[in-house]
C-alpha cells in the first residue's frame, strides 16, 4: 500500500511563514501529479496547489501569491512554502498523490492508477 506523511504544521503568527513536506512510501510506478488541500471543520476540503509530473503549477485563488508549491517526483515528495499567513490559513493541511501501481497478472502487466492521502497537519496562523 501507498503511505503519505505530512509534517512541518505547528503555530505560526499572522504574517509569518511555515513550510510543509509530504513524502510517499510504498510500491509506485509512476506520480502523475500531486496536491495540498486543506480543511476546516464543518467545511469541505478545499484545494490549495498542486503540481504535475512535469512541474506544471497551480494555485487556489485564496492562497495565489503567497503559496509556493514544488515537487520531487524521483523523491515521491511535494512542498509548500506559506507566507504572509493569516488566521484565514488555519486548516489540517492534506497532501494528494496520484500513483500509477504497477501489478503482474496472468496476461501481462496492468497499471492502474488510484488517488493517495495523507493523514493531515494542522496549521494554525494566530491573531
Amino acid at each position: 500500500q501507498v503511505n503519505l506523511v505530512e509534517s512541518g504544521g505547528g503555530l505560526v503568527p499572522a504574517g509569518g511563514s511555515l513550510s510543509l513536506s509530504c513524502a510517499a512510501s510504498g510500491s509506485m510506478f509512476k506520480i502523475n501529479n500531486m496536491a495540498w488541500y486543506r480543511q476546516t471543520p464543518g467545511q469541505s476540503r478545499e484545494y490549495v496547489a498542486g503540481t504535475t509530473s512535469r512541474g506544471y503549477t497551480d494555485y487556489g485563488d485564496s492562497v495565489k501569491g503567497r503559496f509556493t508549491i514544488s515537487g520531487d517526483i524521483n523523491r515521491a515528495s511535494v512542498y509548500l512554502q506559506m507566507s504572509s499567513l493569516t488566521p484565514e490559513d488555519t486548516a489540517v493541511y492534506y497532501c494528494k498523490m496520484n500513483v500509477v501501481i504497477r501489478r503482474s497478472t496472468p496476461t501481462g502487466l496492468m497499471d492502474s492508477s488510484n488517488d493517495y492521502w495523507g493523514q493531515g497537519t494542522q496549521v494554525t496562523v494566530s491573531s
